[in-house]
């Protein structure tokens, strides 16, 4: 079953354009041979595709992350994915596919709108699902992604593997490789999966015959279900809870040393310093401290579940899971009004 990564999108915007290809690159042409070899593939047909593809000169500095120092705000970062628009948009997603979010979270665990905070936090619903080729924006992070990057190696590794399963996802079709668009790291569709996720977790919920991730939004809303499923989420827990903090006995850096994992039993979060109330304190599982940074203003904090960390897999920010959350609990508040 082929995943259909060629769909064009009723509104389609104008496709960025690479310049110099990458055929003239030894480098690349040693990747080309190499995939071609592990993967069975036609060398030829291979070695073209990544020939024909081009650099894209902006992207790499996209990759850097924000100079140290740059103060992070959740209320502004909120307040580029939780409008009116986006909310309203999420409305109309919902009640156009409330049977099929229905049974996702029937068969699945999922709440319908975790999945409607995903696709609206994304691509606003399939609005904007990105305008690069997929070719060349993975071709770019491949080959020149910047070494002054803290990861570079570990992060051009994660993309020449988003090569290749993209590669290999094309090689069993009789599509044009040069023809899909997403993202300028190379993710597509409403939910802006990465090849490599599209491989694994990708389902034909619809039972067409092939997998649609730009126009479907069955095989959308089944996707992400699965992808959620795959990484643990646990039907019926709550992603965070309200805490609140005893001065007196606070050892926040404790508490905020394992970042976003879960490490700390209810108990141990309360001999931390932390205040649980109501339901947090029966808690069964581990809780990490999130803590939310306003600018120069004091942060928020939450309480984190195995939930809210499975949301981090899709994008490792906990600003980024926070605003599918809220997003979503908007957008079901404004189904009820």
């Amino acid at each position: 079953m082929g995943a259909a990564f060629h769909a064009t999108p009723a509104a389609a915007q104008k496709v960025v354009r690479g310049e110099t290809p990458y055929a003239t690159r030894d480098d690349a042409m040693r990747f080309a041979d190499d995939v071609a070899a592990r993967r069975h593939l036609d060398r030829a047909w291979v070695r073209a595709t990544i020939g024909n593809a081009r650099l894209l000169p902006n992207v790499p500095r996209l990759m850097l992350p924000a100079p140290r120092g740059t103060a992070k705000n959740w209320r502004v970062y909120r307040g580029r994915f939780i409008d009116a628009a986006r909310i309203g948009a999420g409305v109309r997603f919902w009640k156009a596919n409330a049977a099929t979010l229905a049974r996702a979270e029937t068969e699945f665990g999922v709440p319908a709108e975790i999945i409607v905070g995903i696709v609206g936090v994304e691509t606003i619903y399939g609005r904007n699902m990105g305008n690069f080729r997929v070719i060349d924006a993975l071709a770019t992070l491949s080959f020149d992604f910047p070494q002054g990057h803290p990861r570079a190696a570990e992060r051009q590794a994660f993309f020449r593997g988003e090569l290749e399963s993209f590669l290999s996802t094309e090689a069993r079709t009789a599509e044009d490789p040069m023809v899909p668009v997403g993202s300028y790291a190379g993710a597509m569709g409403m939910p802006q999966f990465m090849p490599s996720s599209i491989a694994k977790y990708a389902v034909d919920y619809d039972g067409d015959g092939r997998i649609d991730l730009v126009n479907n939004t069955v095989d959308v809303i089944g996707s992400v279900a699965n992808y959620f499923k795959a990484f643990g989420w646990t039907p019926g827990m709550p992603s965070i809870y309200p805490v609140g903090f005893d001065d007196a006995r606070l050892k926040k850096d404790v508490l905020l040393a394992p970042d976003i994992l879960p490490s700390f039993s209810a108990d141990a979060f309360v001999a931390g310093g932390a205040v649980l109330e109501g339901e947090a304190q029966r808690h069964k599982g581990l809780l990490a401290l999130i803590e939310l940074q306003n600018g120069a203003d004091a942060p928020s904090y939450v309480a984190g579940t195995q939930n809210f960390y499975v949301i981090t897999r899709y994008n490792w920010s906990s600003y980024y899971a926070m605003s599918v959350l809220e997003l979503g609990r908007e957008v079901r508040a404004a189904m009820e009004h």
